[in-house]
């Protein structure tokens, strides 16, 4: 087993879910597991979708956090920026310290 050693963070629309978590289950050779959360967005980089968004100043997303490999998530990176192109998905990778489970 290859070692878990970052986190992949994605934040997309909500319009995106579905699209991008298909990506995601299409492909277990990368992503083994996922947790998605429903945020907001703010910021100038932001697009604001209907006139409710524009009256809050904020965007509904969804969140992904994947802890995986960091080589699978260069490949995945670069396999969602192909297939998906889209300026409204940010994405940030982090080093992980530490992951394992309680039993």
């Amino acid at each position: 087993m290859k070692p878990r050693d970052c986190v992949l963070t994605l934040v997309f629309p909500v319009s995106l879910e579905e699209d991008l978590v298909d990506h995601l289950l299409e492909h277990p050779e990368w992503v083994t597991g996922f947790t998605n959360t429903r945020v907001e967005g703010q910021g100038q980089a932001v697009r604001l979708h209907g006139s409710a968004e524009q009256v809050r100043g904020r965007s509904r997303r969804v969140q992904v956090q994947i802890v995986m490999n960091r080589e699978d998530a260069q490949a995945l990176l670069a396999h969602l920026k192909e297939t998906l192109p889209n300026p409204e998905i940010a994405y940030w990778l982090v080093p992980l310290i530490e992951f394992g489970r309680f039993a």
